[in-house]
């Protein structure tokens, strides 16, 4: 099936773009007011609901592509994947959403999330440069576990009147829901946004793949953009309601996740060395730069306003004019690197 969906006709290509969009556009206010829901109902602060249960389900995609990417041995697709999700969600999704609204950063935020994410993204880019192996895959795991540890850990109790579904913008209706409703209501909006993601991704990957582009670069621009769209949506949706919490929460835990457990997972099933010097040089020192950055406008504003959203945004383009120079350059090996040798390149993983 995967291989069927990978390499699909020019009509059914278009079809999966288009239904993967219908599906995200759905399931996306659901999953963002199940998840707040729930966040009230357990009187838990958003943002380490936005962390853990929304950062960590919105990068199912990326885990999925780049985990069979790299054990069908097309690690540079699977590193390019990470590395370019990391980028579009602090430029493309952080710089979308503080266009709608103005994002102000809570003090959790700043202790947690944001010092987590920074690290995260440094650990995987020194790992990548001598490309990955298992052992470093086991330490990216382990650091997983300490950082979920900790966030969990930091879980404040919201205090009554101190967090309400009103603020949601939701239906009077909606204050009877459970507990367990609105968290059923989160699994329900997960499963159509990822799914409308993979979609997405599988019909963006077989167009690019007619244009004859590299792995790395596909991996670092389409299908990064693919399946970053669950945490563009969400957090244009979450803008919408106002919860800009959730939003940061959002996007600090997928950077935590993509960094440490699809990187774990990627130089686990798939170790080797990074090939696609557009990977390994550019698009690598952009993902670094890119969380510096947004790590300062953090810490030191407190805020991402309007002005801090263009910059953001512009450093999205910029890198991909950069990446699209050097993919160019390298386009010699574009035939060895394509996502579709996914099913006939796998490699002993020994």
């Amino acid at each position: 099936m995967v291989g069927f969906l990978t390499e699909p006709t020019l009509v059914v290509a278009l079809i999966e773009v288009a239904v993967g969009l219908f599906l995200l556009t759905r399931a996306a206010d659901e999953f963002v007011e199940g998840a707040s829901g729930f966040a009230h109902e357990l009187r838990v602060s958003p943002v380490v609901i936005g962390a853990v249960i929304v950062g960590f389900g919105t990068s199912a995609p990326e885990a999925l592509v780049s985990g069979i990417a790299a054990y069908n041995g097309n690690l540079d697709l699977g590193v390019g994947n990470v590395v370019g999700s990391n980028v579009a969600n602090l430029t493309l999704v952080l710089g979308a959403a503080a266009l709608i609204v103005l994002l102000r950063v809570s003090s959790s935020v700043l202790s947690r999330e944001a010092p987590l994410s920074l690290l995260g993204v440094l650990l995987f880019a020194y790992f990548t440069t001598g490309g990955l192996s298992r052992s470093e895959g086991v330490i990216l795991l382990i650091a997983l576990t300490l950082s979920l540890g900790w966030i969990i850990s930091g879980a404040r109790t919201v205090p009554d009147g101190g967090f309400s579904t009103d603020d949601l913008g939701a239906d009077d209706d909606d204050g009877d829901r459970s507990a367990s409703a609105e968290l059923i209501r989160t699994f329900v909006g997960l499963i159509g946004t990822v799914v409308g993601a993979q979609l997405m991704v599988w019909g963006a990957t077989a167009l690019a793949d007619k244009a004859g582009l590299t792995g790395g670069f596909i991996g670092f621009t389409l299908v990064a953009i693919g399946t970053s769209l669950p945490e563009l949506v969400t957090a244009v949706a979450a803008a919408r309601l106002g919860q800009t919490e959730l939003i940061l929460g959002n996007l600090l835990g997928s950077n935590i996740f993509n960094s440490l457990a699809v990187g774990g997972l990627i130089a686990l099933v798939g170790p080797g060395p990074i090939t696609d010097r557009s990977v390994a040089t550019i698009g690598v020192i952009c993902m670094v730069v890119v969380a510096v950055t947004a790590w300062v406008f953090l810490v030191t504003r407190k805020r991402v306003h309007r002005i801090e959203a263009i910059l953001l945004l512009s450093v999205w383009l910029v890198s991909l004019v950069l990446m699209a120079g050097d993919a160019r350059a390298d386009s010699s090996s574009t035939a060895s690197d394509t996502p579709a040798q996914l099913d006939s390149t796998r490699v002993d993983p020994a």
